[in-house]
C-alpha cells in the first residue's frame, strides 16, 4: 500500500517524553538529510508563543516531542540546526519565530511547501489542509482544530492528529520539488526561503513597537512623539510580565492618548473606553511617557511620513500595470500576488528601482514587462476578447 493511501493510525508514532526516548529519537534521525518539522503552540495568553509539540519526519520515522515533559530539547534542537538538513514546513514563520525565541538563531536550509505551492498554481497562501487536498485527494480531519495543545495527557486521537501535519508534508515535498524542477521554477524560491531565515525578521525592538499600531500615521508630530514613547513602554511590560500587549493596553486607547496628550488622570480618564483597572495600573506611566513627548523642542520631534498619493494619470498608468501583471498571471498559471502587488507597482512609477518586483525571478517574469510597458516599448491590445502584449516599434 503507498503512503497516499494510508492514515497515520497505520503507522507506529514515536511519543517522545522522556530524555531516554529523545537520546534514542536523536540518534535515529543524525543522518536524515532531509526533516520534516511542524509545531504545536499556545500564544492567546502570552507574549511569547509557548512551544506544546514538535513533529518530526524522515523517511522511515514519525516522532512528537513533548518539550513540556522534556527538561532540555537542546539535542534535538542541535540536529534541527544541522545546516546539512533540509528542514521542510508548510507555512514556516511561526514556526520560525518559535525557533527563533528557543535559540537566537534560525534553522537553515528551508524547503516552505506553502511557497512552492504559490508559484505552481496552488493558489496564493494556500493552507496545508487545502494543499493536501488538492495534491493528495486527502481530506484532513479537523476535530482538533482547536485542542489545546499546553493541556496534558493528549490523547492518540490529538497526537495522530499532530502527526498527520508532518506525514503528509513528507509526501507533499517530493511532488511539489518535481513540479518545480519540471517547470523550471526550483531556483526561484531560493531568495524567497532566504528571506525568511534571515534572524532580523524576528527581533524584538521595544523602540520599534509603534510601527505596528494601526492608524499610527495619523498623529501629528509631537503626538507621534508620545505614541512612540507609550508603544515602546508597553512592548516593554509585555515582554517582562509575558502577557499580549493588547492585555498592557490596547491600540485605541493608545491613540486615544497619543491624540489627546493629557497632563493629568483626570485628563487621561476621559479618554472613551479606558477603564478604571488601566488608570490605576498604567495611568502615571502613560502620563510619563505623554510629559516626555511635550517636552521635546520642535527639532526633536519625529516627523511623519505621509504615503505617496498617484495622480489622476499616474492611477490610469497603475491600473494598466495591473493588468500587465494579471496578464502574466494567468499566462504562468501564478496568482498575479505573489509575483507583486499594488504598492510594488506604484513604487516603480515613482522610480523605486531596489522593489521586489525588479529583482530576480519576479524581473524575469514581469517586471521586465512591466518596465517596458510603462516605457512605452510595448502597449496592450484588445483583439477576440482576449487581451495581448504587442511592440510598439
Amino acid at each position: 500500500m503507498s503512503d497516499n493511501n494510508k492514515s497515520t493510525t497505520e503507522y507506529a508514532i514515536l511519543y517522545v517524553d522522556n530524555n531516554e526516548k529523545l537520546q534514542n529519537l536523536c540518534e535515529s534521525i543524525k543522518d536524515a538529510a532531509v526533516l520534516i518539522l511542524d509545531t504545536e503552540f499556545i500564544r492567546e495568553k502570552t507574549y511569547r508563543a509557548k512551544l506544546c509539540l514538535i513533529q518530526i519526519a524522515t523517511d522511515d520515522i514519525i516522532a512528537c516531542v513533548d518539550p513540556i515533559a522534556l527538561d532540555d530539547i537542546s539535542p534535538l534542537m542541535a540536529i534541527i540546526h544541522d545546516s546539512k538538513k533540509l528542514k521542510v514546513l508548510h507555512s514556516a514563520r511561526q514556526d520560525y519565530e518559535i525557533f527563533y525565541d528557543l535559540d537566537n538563531k534560525l534553522p537553515t536550509p528551508l524547503f516552505d511547501t506553502q511557497l512552492a505551492a504559490s508559484l505552481l498554481g496552488y493558489g496564493e497562501q494556500v493552507g496545508y489542509g487545502a494543499l493536501v487536498n488538492k495534491v493528495l485527494n486527502v481530506q484532513l480531519d479537523k476535530a482538533h482544530t482547536r485542542t489545546d495543545w499546553s493541556k496534558r495527557p493528549l490523547s492518540q486521537a490529538q497526537i495522530h492528529y499532530a502527526s498527520d501535519d508532518v506525514f503528509y508534508l513528507r509526501q507533499l515535498y517530493p511532488l511539489l520539488k518535481k513540479q518545480l524542477i519540471e517547470q523550471g521554477r526550483e531556483s526561484w524560491l531560493n531568495e524567497e526561503f532566504e528571506a525568511l531565515c534571515q534572524p532580523e525578521l524576528f527581533i524584538t525592538r521595544p523602540e520599534d513597537a509603534w510601527q505596528k499600531v494601526k492608524g499610527i500615521n495619523r498623529l501629528k508630530p509631537r503626538q507621534l512623539a508620545a505614541a512612540k514613547n507609550i508603544a515602546q513602554w508597553r512592548e516593554e511590560v509585555a515582554i517582562k510580565s509575558d502577557r499580549p500587549r493588547r492585555w498592557i493596553l490596547a491600540d485605541d486607547i493608545l491613540l486615544a492618548a497619543s491624540q489627546l496628550l493629557p497632563k493629568n488622570i483626570s485628563q487621561l480618564g476621559s479618554i472613551a473606553n479606558i477603564n478604571k483597572m488601566t488608570l490605576e495600573n498604567s495611568g502615571k506611566f502613560i502620563l510619563s511617557c505623554v510629559k516626555e513627548a511635550l517636552e521635546l523642542n520642535e527639532s526633536e520631534l519625529p516627523s511623519t511620513t505621509k504615503p505617496k498619493r498617484l495622480t489622476a494619470d499616474q492611477e490610469v498608468i497603475a491600473d494598466l500595470l495591473m493588468a500587465q501583471l494579471r496578464l502574466v498571471g494567468n499566462e504562468q498559471n501564478i496568482s498575479p500576488s505573489n509575483i507583486a502587488n499594488r504598492k510594488m507597482i506604484e513604487k516603480v512609477i515613482y522610480g523605486d528601482t531596489e522593489v521586489a518586483l525588479l529583482r530576480g525571478w519576479r524581473y524575469q517574469l514581469a517586471g521586465k514587462k512591466i518596465q517596458e510597458l510603462l516605457s512605452g516599448k510595448v502597449c496592450l491590445q484588445i483583439e477576440n476578447n482576449k487581451v495581448s502584449t504587442i511592440k510598439t516599434d
